[in-house]
């Protein structure tokens, strides 16, 4: 159901407006002066407001510019009386939608709502399309072949044109970023930033300050103020992939956001109206988390209003084949030469289980393209040599015929990374302590490696 705001300052009017409205099946808010309604706009998600050009306060004119300026997103429809005709262009020229001329008649007001939804929807679908246009394949993520993709495709163009927040689930690798870009091109906020950061390569101390900014001596090193990431996404999209891993004591911040829609600077007095889209992405299981009373059970709730989740490629292989030929392609015109893979190639790599999903696919291939000048690949160009075994590590068997001693150790260490991802239950944090190493440095192993 549409959510309308009236906006203006007869009493009659807004009564009248308010049930003929909710007769044609909107929901209807309404307020009394401009300044008000501009309070009451960015405050709550509407999709049309209904505006008079003139009120006390402030008029529909300046109501549209701070309205536009601060981010709204709403069609204005705006109203004015005979001889308003000039302001209520000017009021267009600032970002209105259209305008009704007072007296109308009743038929007259839903007739224009409605050509405004409509007129929309199709602005809408033709931004959606040229934004498809103008991405590559596997940003539009329609290299997929499964049902269970195709599943989650669906569920992307429903959610796009609306700002509900949505999560993304499945196990590292899968393509939830893609999912997410996905979403954002095919959405009204298209031509706005897609701003993404990953809660878990951020250290603790700074991640406050990156997702809301910061102002000039709020501590050691801020010598002038800065935006956050919800800035930076003002408009747009913002991803928190790996949201599972963002600190307890962020969360509650997190949580205000997408209840108030205003962040606060760090080390600053006053808060900031922001209207970015928030995505969220993870591997991990967050009921198990909330239960585990690692992660804010009000949260969770808020961020699960729509759930897209992304099945594990060995769940899928109807999608082996085709992404491993959209690779090969990018990679032949990166590497400016013929690149292409046997049928046995494709049938081996379809066999295989892939822990780390779509990521470890596209490295197993450009790992084979690197270390073969040979142009059709075969399976013996991407097989690679298998793990030891925890019972195989002590017994000799890294010797002779076993590669060289850069590539055991690599072994020894991508056994170390998953066994102890596995012993933390995934958590990368305590994953990181463990091994001795930062967290980002975890996370470009996890990457280079391709561990689920």
């Amino acid at each position: 159901m549409k959510k309308v705001l009236v906006i203006d300052d007869e009493p009659g009017l807004r009564q009248s407006l308010g049930l003929l409205l909710t007769d044609a099946g909107y929901t209807v808010t309404a307020e009394q002066d401009g300044k008000r309604g501009l309070e009451r706009a960015l405050a709550e998600a509407f999709d049309l407001v209904l505006c008079d050009v003139r009120m006390p306060e402030m008029d529909g004119l300046t109501f549209v510019r701070n309205y536009r300026q601060r981010g709204g997103n709403a069609l204005v429809i705006v109203m004015s009386a005979y001889g308003g005709e000039d302001a209520a262009i000017a009021a267009m020229k600032e970002g209105a939608y259209d305008y009704l001329p007072k007296p109308f008649r009743p038929d007259e007001v839903v007739l224009t709502l409605r050509k405004a939804e409509e007129r929309e929807r199709l602005r809408q679908e033709v931004a959606g399309l040229r934004a498809q246009l103008a991405v590559g394949p596997a940003e539009r993520g329609l290299i997929v072949e499964s049902a269970a993709m195709r599943q989650a495709l669906a569920l992307v163009a429903r959610v796009a044109e609306h700002s509900t927040t949505v999560l993304i689930t499945g196990e590292s690798g899968t393509g939830k970023e893609v999912i997410a870009r996905a979403i954002h091109h095919a959405s009204p906020r298209a031509s706005k930033a897609f701003v993404g950061i990953n809660c878990a390569a951020i250290p603790e101390t700074l991640l406050e300050s990156e997702l809301f900014g910061h102002v000039r001596g709020a501590f050691t090193g801020a010598t002038g103020d800065k935006a956050g990431l919800f800035e930076q996404a003002n408009g747009g999209t913002l991803l928190l992939d790996e949201i599972g891993e963002l600190p307890v004591g962020l969360q509650a911040k997190l949580l205000r956001v997408l209840q108030e829609s205003e962040i606060r600077r760090v080390g600053d007095q006053k808060t900031r109206r922001v209207d970015a889209r928030v995505l969220a992405a993870t591997a991990r299981n967050l009921e198990a988390e909330v239960r585990a009373g690692r992660f804010r059970e009000d949260l969770f709730y808020r961020i699960n209003v729509v759930v897209i989740e992304l099945p594990p490629l060995r769940d899928r292989r109807e999608d082996i084949a085709p992404l491993a030929r959209h690779f090969v392609a990018r990679l032949a015109q990166r590497f400016g030469r013929p690149l292409s893979l046997s049928d046995d190639a494709l049938a081996w790599l379809g066999q295989q289980e892939w822990p780390g999903n779509v990521r470890e696919l596209e490295n197993a291939i450009e790992r084979a393209a690197v270390l073969t000048n040979n142009e059709i690949l075969s399976p013996a160009d991407l097989r690679r040599e298998p793990l030891p075994t925890p019972h195989s590590q002590g017994s000799g068997e890294w010797g002779v015929g076993s590669g060289t001693l850069r590539e055991a150790a690599e072994r020894a260490e991508r056994e170390a990374i998953a066994e102890t991802l596995r012993a933390t239950d995934g958590n990368r944090r305590e994953a990181a302590k463990r091994l001795g190493v930062s967290l980002r440095t975890l996370f470009y192993k996890i990457d280079r490696y391709g561990i689920g």
